[in-house]
């Protein structure tokens, strides 16, 4: 969309605190993972926790619960974020989510466009969230299949465990 750019809210509840060696794997790996996405073609911004290695952005809670982590990022457009979250290691670690997640009954990822440097807060993602559970994709609030551009979800993406 001209003159925009792409933002994306997933959100996830770990099985257990962060600092339990049965979801080690995955917080080891954060750094790894997110370093990547911010040296992707097509980048532009990444809410950051407190920079402490191996945390990510697990600081921010949800609803108060420290099991509840979440990943807000913006991109220039679709095809950038298709090539980071379908085309890279990314993926590898997407289809093994439920080693470390619950399954979610509820939308749990969502995109919006932002104008260009808008860089959205946690707070305002979720209200996105709440939209786009409450009443489908829209302009507002969406998933996926809403893109028409978006096409590497449906031929490289991984198996549906939960809502999309």
């Amino acid at each position: 969309m001209k003159g925009m750019h792409l933002a994306e809210l997933n959100v996830g509840r770990l099985l257990t605190h962060t600092d339990d060696p049965r979801v080690a794997e995955f917080m080891e790996n954060l750094d790894r993972i997110n370093g990547l996405g911010k040296r992707m073609p097509g980048f532009v911004w990444m809410m950051e926790g407190s920079g402490e290695p191996g945390t990510g952005n697990t600081e921010a809670k949800i609803e108060g619960d420290p099991q509840y982590v979440s990943n807000l990022t913006v991109w220039e457009d679709v095809a950038s974020l298709e090539t980071f979250v379908w085309g890279t290691i990314h993926k590898q670690f997407y289809e093994r989510r439920t080693e470390w997640f619950e399954v979610m009954g509820d939308m749990h990822f969502v995109m919006w466009w932002v104008p260009r440097g808008h860089q959205p807060t946690l707070e305002e993602a979720l209200v996105r969230l709440d939209h786009l559970r409450e009443t489908g994709d829209s302009d507002h609030a969406f998933g996926w299949s809403y893109l028409k551009e978006a096409t590497r979800w449906s031929s490289d993406g991984c198996s549906r465990v939960a809502a999309e």
